[in-house]
């Protein structure tokens, strides 16, 4: 389902934040980039829907190159890849209702989306995402009055609302604690299982990571050192991941180029 070849990103000047990395996804698998702060994880993902551009490489969806497709091939292809985010990324001044409606702007049309038109069909199918991750009788709540953990349960409700092939998860536990940590990782394995729908979380927490993932791709400096089952994961594995010097964010820890 995705393909990358050699994905590079340097940022400027010279902060090279992936090296070369080769990755393949297929059709419905639970997949968890693994890595500390800086190593790579959101850059990577952002690069599999062009949020940012990479330096060199390539990435395919379905047998089309992403990196090289039009502005409305790329349009396409995000309607198909829902974005969760670390920061919820919500309108805190909109209702839950119509931030999860905001999923639907990638077929609503600019002009219909531009003065939040949007069909019952749409809304009704708003409603049947927020009742799927727990949030039924939410609807006309401002999101600014939600918990962290309620809000981000909104953006996952908003990315299914999408009705998307493939869930790229950027940290999407970092700000929540443990007990709200296991809710949202909980919702989004069950979304994987029931609705058979790829997803690809980064995550900087080994025990998380080893209790959720089917897969686990490990980075670090920008490079895959591990790509393989929970189950072959042994301690060279993760200390080749998480040794050598602490991490800070996937710009300011990334390796120079040349060096």
């Amino acid at each position: 389902m995705i393909e990358v070849r050699d994905l590079t990103k340097i940022y400027p000047p010279d902060k090279l934040a992936l090296d070369q990395v080769n990755l393949k996804v297929g059709a419905g698998e639970f997949v968890i980039i693994l890595g500390r702060s800086g190593a790579g994880k959101s850059t990577l993902l952002r690069c599999l829907n062009r949020l940012v551009e990479p330096s060199g490489g390539e990435v395919f969806w379905d047998g089309m190159e992403v990196t090289a497709t039009s502005r409305e091939g790329l349009r396409k292809v995000r309607r198909e890849i829902g974005m969760i985010f670390q920061q919820f990324n919500l309108v805190k001044r909109a209702t839950v209702l119509e931030n999860v409606l905001a999923g639907r702007l990638g077929y609503a049309g600019a002009l219909k989306s531009l003065f939040g038109r949007f069909s019952v069909e749409d809304e009704l199918l708003a409603l049947e995402c927020l009742e799927q991750v727990g949030l039924a009788g939410f609807s006309e709540r401002r999101a600014d009055t939600l918990s962290g953990g309620e809000q981000q349960r909104v953006a996952i409700a908003r990315a299914l609302a999408q009705r998307p092939r493939v869930i790229l998860a950027d940290e999407p536990t970092a700000s929540l604690d443990p007990r709200l940590t296991q809710t949202i990782m909980d919702i989004l394995k069950r979304i994987n299982k029931e609705k058979d729908i790829t997803l690809i979380v980064s995550q900087h927490q080994l025990e998380v990571a080893m209790e959720y993932a089917e897969r686990i791709v490990g980075l670090r400096s920008g490079r895959v050192l591990y790509d393989g089952s929970v189950s072959d994961l042994g301690p060279e594995a993760i200390e080749a991941i998480y040794g050598g010097e602490e991490g800070r964010d996937d710009q300011s820890n990334s390796r120079t180029v040349g060096h």
